[in-house]
């Protein structure tokens, strides 16, 4: 295995942890979501620093790494909204948003990924949010109300939409010039 390669092998192992983290989650199995829940964290953590460890960051590695993530906690967060633990709406959000930054971004055209701060808090606020409970379950210790986690939901999910509007204005801004 080519060494270069590593970095992109790790972000796409999180879209094949995510049909198992998904299942596990529905079947109430939470100490196995546990695990590739960490798993997940883990490989996110480790694929951009190998990458710029090893001088290999492209664009594409950029848009795996970010879609693998949005696949991830999007069917991580999918399962959960099977026990009512977050809103429906936001794992059917979390790839409009991503596709909205995909293409206002001109990834397809080789172009490299426009981050934005806000966008950057709700990527981790997703692995937060479907954490929550899924270590709460794992664990059986509950500091945190299951209507409190479904309220952060909704927080979150209209901070997803304020990031997609201000993108959409960043964007028409560019335009207009």
């Amino acid at each position: 295995m080519n060494i270069i390669l590593l970095p992109n092998i790790l972000s796409v192992s999180r879209c094949v942890l995510a049909l198992p983290m998904g299942y596990f989650i529905v079947q109430g199995a939470w100490l196995y979501a546990s695990i590739i829940l960490w798993i997940a964290i883990a490989t996110d953590i480790a694929d951009g620093q190998l990458a710029r460890y090893l001088s290999s960051q492209s664009n594409l590695g950029s848009v795996l790494d970010h879609g693998s993530d949005a696949i991830f906690v999007t069917i991580m967060l999918a399962a959960l909204v099977y026990h009512e633990l977050v809103p429906i709406v936001l794992p059917v959000l979390i790839p409009i948003a991503f596709l909205q930054y995909m293409l206002d971004s001109k990834a397809l055209a080789g172009k490299s990924l426009r981050t934005s701060i806000l966008g950057r808090h709700n990527g981790i606020c997703y692995f937060i949010l479907g954490g929550f409970p899924i270590m709460q379950h794992a664990l059986k210790i509950y500091p945190i109300e299951a209507s409190t986690i479904f309220w952060v939901g909704w927080g979150l999910l209209l901070s997803t939409i304020v990031s997609m509007v201000d993108r959409l204005l960043s964007l028409l801004r560019g335009v207009n010039k």
